[in-house]
């Protein structure tokens, strides 16, 4: 693909090679010191003015190459504006307009030409106008140095013609080239529009106010095909019944600017196509028409698709949820049976056969806890299952999973804190939906927190919302791991800790949330610590609204 000419590559050799504008600058300044030396060394008798005028020239070059260099496509009006300061200049210095080096104030045409922007053009030829009507005015009414003598200004003629013929025919190559480059640009923008016009997935119409079709683009229907043609009546399109109906469509798209008709094709039975009309100038019309069958079969089929996942869904969740049912049965048979062995009920046994019992009761009581979690979310999915709401106190209840989690706590070397207040908070909930909540919310922040860190528990009520917070000083979790949790199976942390758990914490939480209607939100960084904040709407209505004093506990 080509690229736009910039101020620091505008134009292009005849060749096709890049000749950039700071080069063409770079050359006048080049001839220019060259033609001075020259004149320096042949015996043509140079004056002061002269070299001034020459020296005249070379300061629009220099300032053009830098100022192109600093400002980019900025710097184009400036460089003109120099150049025509700099051809002003050399011709006072040498004669007015009787100069050989007057051709100079031609010099910002042939710079515009030489940026390859055909809107510099007028601005360089306005320019360079101007300071032949100034030198003009200046032989009137200045005092300026006489006209060389004639070996000198043959000399300099020589030099203003040559240097100025050379950057006129550079520029105009390369302003050629830049149309050209401009025109093929042009050209494949507009291949571009008319594939993408082409590829849209309705028939695009360019219509005239008169209902003569002038264009047309995209996939036409299959019960237009052949009937499409440039010059066309639009309503021939249609079947005869409703092609009044497209006429006083054409007739309001006129008037108001938007119309929209259903009308059958040629043929065809029933209303099968949409037609859209807009105005886009007085002297032209956009329709757009698109198959309604076609669009109604393909939302048919997603809806199809859509009602079949969710009955494949349902389907699931009703497995895992009989299935756990019954795999909860003998469950419950092995944890009796090893907890009478670990008691010792019938007698005595050898201390490996009762660390056996112990590992057997352990290993049952965390598969009972899994099947618990499939059975809750499988019931969920499956919307089969009831809040059993009831009045109960909600200290209670945390307090209850507070003292349970003591041990792991211990265990793991984690200081647990809970912050309740010291008045009741009477909520109208499910009771053990609240206990499964705190349990899974401290667990999982017991499981991610180190050895000497922290896990902080607060319950408190905002007028009619119970709040249950619980942070930890743990690792905190990464942004792309918290867009994926309060999903079933999903987890965060290394493989380590993802083997200690199923992923369906966070999700219950999240559920049982979500039944109460109420909400669970996650804040952590990592290296931070993770805060879950769970919003439940139950307190009860005759409790008061002032916020409890908390105690730590």
């Amino acid at each position: 693909m080509l690229e736009s000419p910039s101020a620091a590559n505008v134009s292009t050799r005849a060749t096709g090679a890049p000749v950039s504008l700071e080069a063409w600058h770079g050359a006048w300044l080049a001839a220019l010191i060259l033609a001075e030396g020259v004149l320096l060394i042949v015996p043509v008798g140079v004056t002061i003015p002269v070299l001034a005028a020459l020296l005249a020239m070379m300061a629009p070059a220099t300032v053009g190459l830098w100022l192109v260099r600093a400002r980019g496509p900025a710097a184009e009006a400036p460089v003109l504006v120099a150049w025509a300061a700099g051809g002003l200049t050399a011709a006072l210095l040498s004669g007015g307009m009787g100069s050989p080096l007057s051709v100079w104030c031609l010099a910002p045409l042939a710079a515009a030409a030489a940026m390859a922007r055909p809107q510099r053009l007028a601005l360089g030829a306005a320019l360079s106008l101007g300071a032949l009507g100034l030198a003009f005015l200046g032989d009137l009414i200045l005092d300026i140095p006489a006209v060389p003598a004639a070996p000198l200004a043959r000399a300099l003629g020589v030099i203003g013609l040559g240097t100025l013929g050379v950057a006129f025919s550079t520029a105009l190559v390369v302003l050629r080239r830049g149309v050209d480059i401009d025109r093929r640009r042009a050209a494949r923008a507009d291949s571009r529009l008319r594939e993408a016009l082409a590829d849209q997935p309705h028939l695009l119409l360019a219509i005239y106010p008169s209902g003569r079709i002038g264009a047309a683009w995209g996939q036409t229907p299959e019960t237009l095909k052949g009937q499409i043609m440039p010059n066309r009546a639009l309503v021939q399109i249609a079947a005869t019944p409703d092609r009044h109906r497209i006429e006083a469509a054409l007739r309001e798209a006129v008037s108001d600017g938007r119309a929209t008709v259903a009308f059958a094709a040629v043929g065809e039975n029933g209303h099968g196509l949409e037609l859209t009309l807009r105005r886009a100038s007085p002297t032209r019309l956009m329709g757009t028409i698109r198959d309604i069958r076609a669009q109604q079969a393909r939302e048919a089929a997603l809806e199809a698709a859509r009602a079949e996942a969710e009955a494949q869904n349902a389907g699931k969740s009703r497995f895992l949820a009989n299935m756990s049912h019954e795999l909860r049965t003998p469950l419950n048979a092995i944890m009796g049976f090893s907890d009478i062995m670990r008691q010792r009920l019938f007698g005595p046994m050898s201390d490996r056969y009762a660390d056996y019992s112990e590992l057997i009761h352990e290993s049952g009581g965390h598969l009972l806890e899994l099947i618990n979690d499939v059975l809750d979310m499988s019931k969920i999915e499956a919307e089969r299952f009831e809040l059993n709401l009831e009045g109960f106190d909600a200290r209670e209840a945390v307090n209850a999973v507070l003292r349970l989690m003591r041990g792991q706590a211990d265990r793991a070397g984690v200081h647990l804190r809970g912050l309740v207040p010291r008045e009741p908070l009477e909520v109208v909930a499910d009771r053990r939906a609240l206990k499964q909540i705190a349990l899974n919310l401290i667990s999982n922040a017991l499981k991610f927190t180190p050895r000497d860190g922290s896990v902080t528990v607060t319950l408190q009520a905002a007028g009619p919302v119970l709040e249950l917070i619980v942070a930890d000083t743990g690792e905190g979790i990464g942004a792309e791991d918290l867009q994926r949790l309060g999903r079933p199976f999903e987890q965060a942390g290394d493989g380590m800790q993802r083997s200690n758990g199923t992923g369906l914490g966070l999700s219950l939480v999240r559920a049982f949330s979500e039944l109460h209607g109420g909400e669970m939100k996650i804040e952590s960084q990592l290296g931070e610590g993770t805060t879950v904040i769970v919003r439940l709407p139950v307190m009860d209505p005759e409790m008061g609204t002032t916020p409890p004093r908390l105690t730590a506990g």
